[in-house]
């Protein structure tokens, strides 16, 4: 069994899955407005290690809308968008994110899995490799779901501001 390891650089507004220190794929994401952070309100993308807590959706439909990470039974629509501005939209499925790092990204108030920092699909209009998220990380729907069927609980994953 190869070790997976998900790299996701700010600077670049990508995400790197490796398998056993290869690169399999390599994704546009979009990253906090607010940049780089790890205090609880910031709206910022928390840094370092962390691993993916849970994985929540699978088996829903393509722009299923979750709120609170349950499904709401709704499907993503412009017309959705329209009746609810105020939304962000959490759609497809979502990796759920804990921090490793106590004092980081683990623990007070930089706590990521407290923090509710997933990583979930985002409307086909959003526009991606540009940083619009309110922290978390947004991919596109198919990016998204060959992710979500590669990946398992407990994988770690590196969130890096500068370069890599």
């Amino acid at each position: 069994m190869s070790e997976r390891l998900i790299r996701i650089s700010i600077a670049r507004q990508q995400l790197t899955l490796l398998e056993s220190g290869k690169t399999v794929r390599v994704y546009p994401v979009s990253t906090a407005r607010n940049g780089p952070g790890e205090r609880r309100g910031s709206g910022c993308t928390p840094r370092g290690w962390h691993r993916i807590r849970i994985k929540i959706g699978a088996g829903s439909p393509l722009n299923a809308v979750f709120v609170r990470r349950r499904p709401t039974g709704e499907i993503y629509s412009p017309e959705l968008a329209t009746r609810y501005p105020e939304r962000d939209w959490i759609l497809t499925r979502i990796l759920w994110l804990t921090g490793l790092e106590s004092g980081f990204n683990r623990g007070g108030d930089c706590d990521t899995l407290r923090r509710f920092i997933y990583i979930h699909g985002c409307p086909d209009d959003a526009p991606l490799g540009v940083p619009l998220s309110h922290g978390c990380i947004r991919m596109g729907h198919q990016e998204l779901l060959d992710l979500f069927d590669r990946v398992a609980a407990g994988d770690r994953i590196f969130i890096a501001s500068h370069g890599e």
